[in-house]
């Protein structure tokens, strides 16, 4: 190496060091679909602002990171159409990087059909699961995809992938019933006690631990079976797993949070 080069790869070393990290960001896309009249409409509504309220306040979300849609139109609330959660997706696609983490949360009913094949009830034409595959695939970055509606188990078989976390509310098609478990599932973020390790901050993970322990609890106290069996994969395999199956100690969805990692 010459003594010319040298010098200048010092000065190189040293502007890249000076040069300031960027943190990663949090997005968020929460949508409350269909809800099948006025029975539902009051508690999805609930569920929804609760969670935008708790990114924006808690967990200092900017307020042009969150989308919130819903069936009733108003200020900070888009339609729940295929048209605006295509808008809002591809939004957040050109907005995020590589550094960033992303989470879809979808409360509402779902609809079945035969084999895989599953939708979530929009206002209008609903999304299947595959389109949701297709949409979903230009986010950059970390997702975290919480579908908390009934017949959401195949959403985890076909939305898995490498760095994502996928979540379902129910483990199979049969079981067709509306879900307590997004209840449960958002009152994690709010309760100390979702936080298992005692580090200060609920992971996705925690929460997750949380809302089935939660749902159990529900369906015990009345006086029930149980008709959803939440699963989550944070592996890319798309296999599933309930919360007492913990899987790695290091794995994805412990390692991911509604705030900064660290």
């Amino acid at each position: 190496m010459t003594a010319r080069v040298l010098p200048a790869l010092v000065v190189l070393a040293l502007l890249c060091l000076a040069a300031p990290v960027r943190a990663s960001e949090r997005y968020a896309i929460v949508i409350t679909g269909a809800t099948g009249g006025s029975e539902h409409a009051e508690r999805f509504d609930q569920w929804r602002d609760t969670f935008v309220t708790l990114l924006l306040e808690q967990y200092g979300y900017s307020r042009d990171h969150v989308v919130a849609l819903g069936e009733t139109p108003r200020p900070g609330v888009q339609p729940a159409t295929r048209e605006h959660v295509r808008a809002a997706i591809d939004q957040v696609a050109r907005q995020a990087t590589e550094q960033d983490v992303v989470i879809v949360l979808l409360m509402g009913h779902g609809s079945i059909f035969e084999g895989d094949d599953a939708k979530f009830n929009l206002v209008g034409p609903d999304l299947s699961v595959d389109e949701w595959a297709v949409l979903i695939k230009p986010i950059p970055g970390r997702l975290v995809f919480v579908n908390t509606t009934a017949g959401s188990s195949s959403f985890l078989r076909k939305l898995a992938a490498r760095n994502r976390v996928v979540v379902t509310a129910t483990s199979a098609t049969a079981q067709r019933y509306t879900t307590v478990f997004p209840e449960f599932f958002i009152e994690a973020f709010e309760d100390s006690g979702a936080d298992a390790d005692r580090d200060g901050r609920v992971s996705i993970w925690e929460a997750f631990e949380y809302a089935s322990a939660g749902v159990k609890t529900w369906f015990r106290d009345q006086g029930q079976p149980a008709t959803e069996r939440a699963l989550i994969d944070d592996t890319g395999v798309g296999a599933g797993r309930e919360a007492s199956d913990p899987g790695a100690d290091d794995g994805l969805a412990r390692r991911t949070y509604l705030g900064p990692d660290s």
